[in-house]
């Protein structure tokens, strides 16, 4: 029972705490109720203020923009009423010009006009005062005005038709006075257009190669080898980037196939210095030699001449390395042995005397003695020289009309040489001048001591001079080069300007055995 009443006390206790604590708790949080509540106002209503403000703030920026933007829009306005104003009083300035100037021209208008009626009436005035002095005038001379214009018209006829006639004769002898020199400025004109084609085409050798490294063999070690093989021939050899092909200039068309068959045989071999080409180009120019004597020999055969001196069977042999104005001289003379034995056969002449006439007529372009004399002269020379009948040596001088034609036979060959050499494209340029001026420095630079090769090569432009270092030293060649250039210069006339080359090569030569 007591346990009963115990536990009864503390369930009635805990439910009087349980109460209490309920109303403590209640009061508690209305207390905290009300305190939030009352910050949340105070807080609301700073949050009013600070909005109102910012507005306020806002709304003094937004007025002051909206001020300045309507002051200048103002500032803009006066600036176009400005202009507007500004405009207005040019244009009204404009109007007042205009009208100014509208006045001026009326009134120089009226001027005008009243200048015009006058000018009608003194121009009545001077018709009338000229009709009669005209009358006066026709009175006076007898005859009428058209009547005098007609005689006078005829009289500037006349004197317009002797004028013009004299004017026409002194036109035509200043064109015959001009006519020479213009033709020989339109000749040396063309000369100077063809010259360089044919040039090359004459004295310029193409030798075809395999590769560069036999270019670099020729060449040698610092050029010895070309050095030697240019002062062994006096040929030049040109070795540029041109692929696969070395250039032999020379004037001289001999020297050029002993420089061509050299080289080759150099290649061939294998073997290029110095000394093997000294040998090589010795032994090409006996062969050569026995070359040439061979085609002179077959030439004659063929042509059934027989009986001509050793000696011009080897020039007509060298003929075969010429050219006569761009067309072989074999072949030209040749076709000129031919035609002269044609010639003399319908003529009832020996045909045997003209084709050997024929055959040596051009002998002269290849002797290489007396270059100074014409080559049909130099030609006749030679055939007087080497016993030839009469005949054929004044038809051999008589060819170019250098001398008297005293026989029937040298019209035939002039005619043959022009036949031959009128056909189309067998001619091309004159060259004989030129030869002679190369050999004409060569004999020059050779008739000085010490001397003891000299070749004219790169068409005439240099002349290389090799002299003997025993007989030379380095500062007498030196001296020799400037004397020779002086010589060439004062006595010799030639295109630009000459190189003159000094050459001098010491060699020691030993022999082990």
């Amino acid at each position: 029972m007591n346990i009963i009443s115990l536990v009864i006390g503390f369930v009635l206790g805990a439910a009087i705490a349980l109460g209490a604590y309920i109303l403590i708790r209640r009061s508690v949080l209305k207390g905290k109720r009300e305190e939030i509540l009352e910050k949340a106002e105070l807080e609301g209503q700073k949050i009013k203020n600070e909005r109102i403000l910012q507005a306020k703030e806002k709304y003094l920026n937004l007025k002051s923009e909206y001020e300045k933007a309507v002051n200048e829009k103002n500032a803009q306005i006066r600036e176009a009423e400005n202009r507007v104003k500004q405009k207005e009083n040019t244009l009204n300035q404009k109007i007042n010009e205009t009208d100014r100037k509208n006045k001026e021209l009326e009134a120089q208008k009226a001027s005008a006009k009243a200048q015009e009626e006058q000018m009608k009436i003194r121009e009545t005035e001077y018709t009338e005062l000229r009709d009669q002095v005209i009358r006066q005038i026709e009175a006076v001379a007898g005859m009428s005005a058209q009547e005098a214009k007609n005689q006078l018209m005829e009289s500037m006829k006349a004197e317009a038709r002797t004028e013009a006639q004299a004017y026409i004769n002194d036109c035509l002898d200043e064109a015959r006075l001009n006519a020479a020199k213009e033709a020989k400025r339109i000749v040396i004109n063309t000369i100077q257009r063809t010259a360089t084609e044919t040039a090359i085409e004459n004295a310029v050798t193409t030798f075809p190669i395999e590769n560069d490294e036999i270019k670099g063999r020729i060449i040698g070690r610092e050029g010895r080898n070309i050095r030697a093989l240019e002062a062994a021939t006096g040929v030049e050899i040109v070795v540029d980037d041109t692929p696969d092909a070395i250039l032999l200039s020379a004037f001289d068309p001999v020297r050029r196939e002993v420089a061509r068959l050299a080289l080759h045989q150099l290649v061939v071999d294998g073997r290029i210095h110095p000394a093997r080409i000294e040998e090589v180009v010795s032994k090409v120019q006996k062969q050569l030699e026995e070359e040439i004597l061979e085609t002179g020999k077959r030439t004659c055969i063929d042509l059934g001449i027989h009986g001509l001196s050793m000696e011009l069977v080897r020039l007509i042999g060298r003929m075969k390395y010429r050219s006569s104005y761009g067309q072989n001289l074999l072949q030209h003379s040749r076709e000129v042995a031919n035609i002269c034995a044609i010639l003399a056969s319908e003529l009832g002449l020996n045909p045997k005397i003209a084709k050997r006439a024929g055959l040596l007529h051009d002998i002269g372009k290849v002797s290489e003695e007396d270059p100074e004399l014409p080559h049909a002269l130099l030609g006749m020379k030679l055939a007087e020289q080497y016993k030839e009948k009469p005949e054929i040596c004044n038809a051999i001088g008589a060819h170019h009309e250098e001398t008297e034609m005293t026989s029937l036979y040298a019209p035939l060959v002039l005619v043959g040489d022009a036949i031959s050499g009128a056909r189309p494209g067998a001619r091309r340029e004159v060259i004989e001048s030129y030869i002679k001026r190369l050999r004409g420095m060569e004999n020059l630079a050779g008739s000085y001591p010490g001397v003891t090769k000299a070749y004219a090569i790169q068409a005439g432009r240099e002349l290389r001079v090799i002299v003997g270092a025993e007989q030379v030293s380095d500062h007498d060649a030196e001296v020799l080069s400037g004397e020779i250039a002086q010589k060439i210069q004062d006595e010799m006339t030639y295109p630009g300007q000459v190189k003159i080359t000094v050459i001098r090569e010491t060699r020691s030569v030993a022999y082990a055995k």
